[in-house]
């Protein structure tokens, strides 16, 4: 159950006490009869069953019945806190933030009508902090992993200023355009990936499972098996005899590819150098990283973070360690007099559009207007390039998998066609 708009407001205004770390909320399920006497049941975040009791009790209604929600037996509760969720949160936030409901309030209402318990604790758990007299920005750091340094300091400078509102409202805008390109990059990348994979698994099966049935009949033939067959029996009798050493590989190897991608700085950026080097993705990803790197310096820019420390920020937000490395070198340039133009060209890595959209920006002093430009330019770039790379993977798909199949398929049926002509 909410709490009153009066309370809420009381809450909001009071004075700073020391924060309790590691404050943490349970959810309760509740019901109870209001002052007319009407049954009433719902669930919410506290810290007790008892100061629950307590706030339903402020709020008119005699609980009958207060306990701790049950949780799921399959890891319901165990769901993680997705990117998309954040960007939702933002613009949830930020709309009522704009619309006049207090920071509280808001939070309450976020935090008691979310699906996701874990969502709903960590919101109900900033709104703690909050009315313990915690900012904003200063209770979203206690969760670096949701909130990134970019959106604290964004937050940190609109409390400052006395804009949160308005940069809250650019926060919700840039993440929603981040997770929108995420998207056409995993679907760009994941839609090849699945196919071969699917072509494997496929390959896999009439390996194992088809070609010893038909290698049983040739065996009463009698007569030589054709090559082509010949290959195909003995890559069968391979994968019956060996598949769980493959799977085995198969797994380590991707295993060791996440691990050594997490863990290692030199195996990311050759992988990232590599990835940018792959015809058609390659010029995907690249159009990704300008954007990703352009939405984030325009946003950061507009809300008054200073040049240097916004460059600072958008680092580790363009998605590549090689466009993260280059954004070090450009902070570095600029924090020592360049122009952010120059600094962009001496990489080598942006196209002319961007580095002269940047000068042009710089000099009429309206970089962020100008950057957002470019982000919107080369956002409908990647959208133009994922669409026609799914269009061009179609017949490819259809004919890898035509080939694949339909030459095991030939090899199976060889000798028997041989067999009909010698009869």
């Amino acid at each position: 159950m909410s709490a009153t708009r009066s309370a809420a407001r009381k809450a909001a205004r009071k004075p700073a006490t020391p924060v309790r770390e590691g404050v943490k909320l349970e959810t309760f399920v509740w019901e109870g009869t209001d002052k007319r006497g009407t049954r009433m049941k719902g669930e919410q975040a506290a810290k007790n069953a008892n100061l629950l009791r307590a706030e339903l009790r402020r709020q008119g209604i005699n609980p009958s019945l207060v306990k701790a929600k049950p949780k799921p037996l399959f890891g319901g509760a165990g769901k993680k806190i997705t990117p998309k969720e954040i960007a939702v949160f933002s613009r949830q936030i930020a709309t009522m933030i704009k619309s006049g409901v207090p920071i509280v309030q808001a939070l309450e209402i976020i935090g008691s009508g979310h699906k996701n318990p874990k969502m709903a604790q960590m919101v109900n758990a900033i709104r703690v902090d909050i009315e313990n007299g915690t900012s904003f920005s200063d209770a979203l750091g206690r969760y670096p992993v949701q909130f990134d340094e970019l959106t604290r300091n964004l937050v940190r400078v609109g409390e400052s200023a006395g804009v949160l509102e308005t940069v809250l409202d650019s926060i919700a805008t840039y993440k929603e355009n981040i997770e929108s390109l995420k998207g056409k990059i995993k679907k760009a990348l994941f839609y090849p990936a699945t196919v071969i994979a699917v072509a494997i698994i496929v390959t896999a099966i009439l390996l194992i499972f088809v070609v010893p049935q038909f290698e049983q009949v040739f065996e009463g033939f009698g007569a030589e098996l054709p090559a082509f067959t010949q290959l195909i029996v003995a890559a069968s009798r391979f994968m019956v005899a060996y598949w769980w050493a493959l799977l085995g590989i198969a797994v380590i190897s991707i295993v060791g590819l996440i691990f050594a991608y997490k863990r290692s700085a030199a195996f990311r950026n050759a992988l990232d150098r590599w990835m940018l080097k792959i015809p058609i993705i390659g010029q995907i990803l690249h159009n990704a990283s300008i954007a990703r790197f352009s939405r984030t310096l325009a946003t950061t820019f507009k809300a008054g973070v200073p040049l240097v420390e916004a460059l600072e920020s958008v680092a580790g937000a363009t998605g590549n360690t090689v466009y993260e490395q280059a954004t070090h070198r450009i902070r570095d340039d600029v924090s020592v007099g360049y122009q952010m133009n120059m600094a962009m060209k001496q990489v080598n890595l942006f196209p002319h559009m961007v580095v002269q959209m940047t000068a042009i920006g710089e000099e009429a002093g309206a970089l962020d207007t100008m950057l957002f430009k470019v982000a919107d330019f080369y956002e409908e770039e990647v959208n133009n390039a994922v669409d026609a790379l799914s269009s061009l993977i179609e017949p490819i798909i259809m004919i890898f998998i035509g080939v694949v199949v339909g030459g095991m398929v030939i090899g199976m049926y060889l000798p028997i066609f041989k067999l009909a002509s010698v009869v």
